[in-house]
């Protein structure tokens, strides 16, 4: 079985089994996820998404979560917040390790000297490359944030 089929295979039986025991958050976090899925399968060239594109839907998804449950909290709305956490927490179990800040300096320092940037100047050189690398793990912001710290921005 393939990385993409057992990855589609995981969320179609999880989504049953939440089902079964009427576990709600699970259901509607892999409900959106499942419809998403079919979204960027229909948008895209590919019928079936291979891992790291259903990673990335998924990424989006958890993206949506976090940025509605800090609005909600932002607003007063607690019990919202609360669900948008709680469904945040279900998509988090198919995603890849986060790395942290000092794993994300080590892996810049590296692209840093491989493309032999200089300054914050050259942000442009750094970025792609270790964006590539990072491969979801990082949000975008951590990462830039360290490079240009590391550059002397």
């Amino acid at each position: 079985m393939s990385n993409q089929a057992s990855m589609q295979a995981r969320i179609d039986a999880d989504l049953r089994a939440a089902m079964r025991s009427q576990d709600t958050v699970s259901k509607l976090a892999l409900r959106a996820v499942k419809t998403a899925l079919t979204e960027a399968s229909k948008a895209g060239e590919a019928h079936e998404l291979d891992d790291s594109q259903i990673v990335a839907v998924i990424q989006r998804e958890a993206k949506r979560r976090r940025e509605a449950a800090a609005e909600y909290k932002r607003m007063g709305a607690t019990a919202q917040a609360a669900q948008e956490e709680a469904e945040l927490a279900v998509l988090e179990r198919y995603l890849p390790r986060p790395l942290d800040e000092a794993e994300v300096e080590t892996l810049a320092r590296q692209v840093i000297a491989e493309t032999g940037a200089a300054s914050v100047r050259e942000l442009g050189k750094v970025m792609p490359v270790l964006m590539n690398r990072v491969d979801g793990r990082a949000d975008g912001k951590l990462v830039s944030q360290v490079v240009r710290r590391l550059l002397g921005g």
